[in-house]
């Protein structure tokens, strides 16, 4: 999957898995190695996840029903847990400095594609 920020005009990942299934959402990328550059982690229907027994830090953005950003976590670091987002329909995972590099903020809007 294909994350741009419209907004922005900029990628976010072009190389997005989607876990959308509770053990694909349960598994999220514990036991995985860092994400490189292009490469995200999309999970469906989440309100908070967190870092815990991971071995890398990771950006987060939290993403309404509408695709649009609400909330974003820069650099957060193992062994923490991440804010619960009410309003959250999606999170989106990332490589540390996708954010700062894509210019993305509260309010851009996002478009998914295949």
């Amino acid at each position: 999957m294909i994350i741009k920020n419209q907004t922005k005009n900029t990628t976010l990942t072009d190389q997005c898995r989607v876990a959308d299934t509770f053990f694909t959402r349960l598994r999220g990328l514990l036991g995985s190695p860092p994400l490189e550059a292009g490469q995200g982690l999309l999970l469906v229907s989440e309100k908070s996840i967190h870092t815990l027994f991971m071995s890398f830090s990771l950006d987060i953005v939290y993403i309404d029903k509408n695709q649009t950003v609400i909330k974003l976590d820069y650099d957060m670091p193992p062994y923490r847990l991440g804010s619960y987002v009410k309003q959250a329909a999606y999170i989106l995972e990332l490589p540390v400095g996708v954010i700062e590099q894509t210019q993305t903020v509260v309010g851009d809007q996002l478009h998914f594609s295949k």
